[in-house]
């Protein structure tokens, strides 16, 4: 490795020191241990190196050196240390396979300490260095190229998009029903590249009589895992533009964690002026059409209770708790939540990018280890959730933990109970 790759990495992480970081990089840590018992990987491994507080101190030692004014009178006192080359490829696990970002260690802290910002700088300066798992830039990057190809040639994506209508014709039947695009209308709703994400969704959008069309872009944004401000920005903008050149009222972002955060909070942000369309999840608009009678449904039989997994983008970090319940609780026979939720729900173990990266699979399960006995404690014969890793995760832990369950999407779950 060369030294300029170092001096690279070294810049990155100091151009991140803002207040929040530093805040939690210098002094205020008392090394309690409140955030141990929070964190899902900690419980799985009983790996004290596993734990937020030794994760953290991973890169703040090296903030320290630049930024501490004790530690640069008396560095081996705070343990401050400059970068090296094994450090800098050791966050690789620590910043990225290690953590999720999933914040429960936040709120379990007296303190308030930050660690997955510390956490996430490491991530921003392992990305500039190009030392990130390299799936995440080719799936940030095939999202940035989507739009030139759209613009050149559009047919095959248009063809496939037909084909799916024909599935919500026949379940609504209704030959009239669409999937619209490129349409101005009231609602721009943005979706993941899988039917189950487009199908069921559309099929609620026609009962409910909506204004509505779909987005040609995905709403995953893998630059914001990769903590890369430029990629996730470039990504974000595809739907910004279309979503003015269409004059929406608001974009709506289909059950995906990351994606409604990043354009619910970070564009705002970062496009201040810019960007002043509304933005809300599929989860808000959903309760309200069954709030103001626009569509009807009937509690199903699911073989047993369901439980509602909350994502930690949606959820804990995003606020989005009581909508989801309201709408499977109206569509089920038998709702039972997990202990605990809401706030304080466990990671499933997939987050932050872990899904995507095939070498990790089996840590991911490993990691997903709580979640499985917070389902199997439930009882529950079908799990629904609000976002597509965790949805694929809690199928793989399904399967590994023999938890005898079936697994859903919101969307899904709401469009088999329809009264058409």
């Amino acid at each position: 490795m060369e030294a300029t790759t170092l001096s690279i990495a070294k810049q990155e992480l100091n151009k991140r020191y803002n207040r929040l970081v530093g805040t939690s990089a210098t002094n205020l840590c008392t090394h309690c241990g409140w955030c141990i018992d929070a964190c899902h990987v900690f419980l799985a491994t009983n790996d004290p190196s596993k734990s937020p507080v030794a994760k953290a101190e991973r890169v703040r030692k090296v903030l320290k050196k630049d930024h501490d004014w004790l530690s640069k009178l008396v560095p081996f006192w705070t343990g401050a240390k400059d970068l090296t080359e094994d450090e800098l490829d050791d966050w690789l696990n620590v910043a990225f396979r290690d953590c999720t970002l999933c914040e429960r260690c936040v709120i379990n802290c007296p303190m308030g300490v930050e660690t997955p910002q510390l956490l996430a700088a490491a991530r921003g300066a392992l990305s500039k260095v190009n030392k990130s798992p390299e799936i995440l830039y080719d799936l940030a990057d095939m999202a940035i190229e989507k739009e030139a190809y759209l613009a050149e040639s559009s047919e095959s994506f248009l063809n496939s998009i037909r084909t799916l209508e024909g599935r919500v014709q026949d379940r609504l039947n209704d030959p009239t029903a669409s999937i619209p695009l490129q349409k101005e209308a009231d609602i721009l709703y943005v979706p993941l590249s899988g039917a189950h994400t487009i199908v069921p969704a559309a099929v609620i959008f026609n009962a409910a009589k909506a204004s509505w069309t779909m987005s040609m872009f995905e709403a995953s944004n893998y630059g914001l895992f990769l903590a890369d401000t430029a990629r996730a920005k470039q990504i974000v903008m595809r739907i910004i533009k279309e979503a003015k050149a269409l004059n929406v009222k608001e974009i709506v972002v289909t059950e995906c964690g990351h994606a409604y955060g990043v354009l619910k909070w970070e564009a705002p942000k970062w496009f201040a002026g810019e960007f002043n369309i509304k933005v809300r999840s599929i989860l808000e608009v959903y309760d309200e059409f069954i709030d103001q009678g626009l569509i009807k449904v009937k509690p199903i039989e699911n073989g047993g209770p369901v439980t509602y997994h909350d994502p930690c983008n949606m959820g804990r970090k995003g606020g989005i708790f009581e909508e989801p319940r309201r709408v499977i609780e109206a569509c089920s026979k038998e709702y039972i939540d997990m202990i605990p939720n809401k706030v304080e729900n466990y990671c499933c173990g997939a987050g932050g990018g872990m899904v995507a990266n095939d070498d990790w699979a089996e840590t991911r399960v490993l990691y997903g280890k709580t979640k499985a006995e917070q389902i199997k404690a439930t009882g529950a014969r079908k799990v629904i959730t609000a976002c597509d890793n965790c949805l694929h995760q809690i199928k793989e832990l399904g399967e590994h933990y023999n938890l005898n369950i079936t697994t859903s999407n919101v969307s899904e779950h709401l469009a088999e109970a329809l009264v058409l």
